[in-house]
């Protein structure tokens, strides 16, 4: 069985349809969407996409859903202010049967890949969808998120860099991000079965970047400037995250 990870897409279709492409000729026959679908410029058609892939798709929960779905229900007080505006236009742009989707998907999944092993898919960490680690956290921090975990390799996202990390005898990979990355612009995924193999998808930024500014997303410019176009560096976010 091949396995294609996707995390972080951010409603950023034009490069998940990117990815689709490459993943379409990769014959990988089934699909894992590691939550952080929504929020972004364009929710709803992002979602319809996955939906109506010729093949398998599961779906796990990302702090974004849980953050949409949280002012789906009246009660946006986790969200930050900064980011109440994106939240309340994603969550009107869902339709009732997206945001019912959204509803059911689990925190983590499990499977097993042929030449990899016992692999868990989650966001961030099993126990949360908002844990914060990269590939510099230290080894006794990894331990406390993941020295739990019964599983040969962990499959995460949520700060968009991909690393690759050893806990003992627990691998632990991050997907990177297919539409909101950190470092050289592109859309990042993992290809699992039987080996591990980073993927950086190249597409047109330039068209992306003009489609999600002709969208109403409250965030469409600096989205499209910062995300899309010139997205910030590596070692900005790795420095960013680690005075949290």
């Amino acid at each position: 069985m091949l396995v294609a990870a996707l995390y972080d897409i951010h409603g950023n279709q034009p490069a998940l349809d990117a990815v689709l492409g490459e993943l379409l000729h990769s014959n990988a026959d089934r699909v894992v969407i590691g939550g952080d679908v929504v929020p972004g410029p364009m929710p709803h058609e992002t979602l319809e996409r996955l939906c109506n892939l010729d093949r398998r798709v599961d779906f796990i929960t990302g702090n974004g859903e849980l953050a949409v779905l949280s002012e789906i229900g009246g009660d946006d007080a986790a969200v930050p202010v900064q980011h109440r505006r994106a939240i309340r236009w994603n969550a009107a742009q869902l339709s009732p049967s997206d945001r019912k989707l959204l509803g059911t998907w689990p925190a983590t999944l499990q499977m097993h890949i042929e030449g990899i092993g016992k692999v868990l898919f989650c966001h961030a960490t099993p126990n949360s969808a908002h844990d914060i680690f990269t590939r510099l956290t230290s080894d006794d921090v990894l331990r406390s998120l993941f020295g739990h975990v019964d599983a040969d390799l962990v499959v995460c996202g949520h700060t968009h860099m991909q690393f690759d990390r050893s806990i003992g005898k627990l691998r632990v990979v991050n997907a990177g991000s297919v539409g909101m990355p950190f470092g050289k612009p592109g859309a990042y995924w993992l290809l699992l079965g039987p080996q591990i193999e980073f993927r950086r998808t190249r597409y047109d930024l330039q068209s992306a970047a003009a489609r999600i500014r002709a969208t109403e997303y409250p965030d469409a410019e600096v989205f499209a400037a910062q995300n899309v176009l010139m997205p910030p560096s590596e070692e900005k976010m790795l420095k960013a995250f680690a005075k949290t």
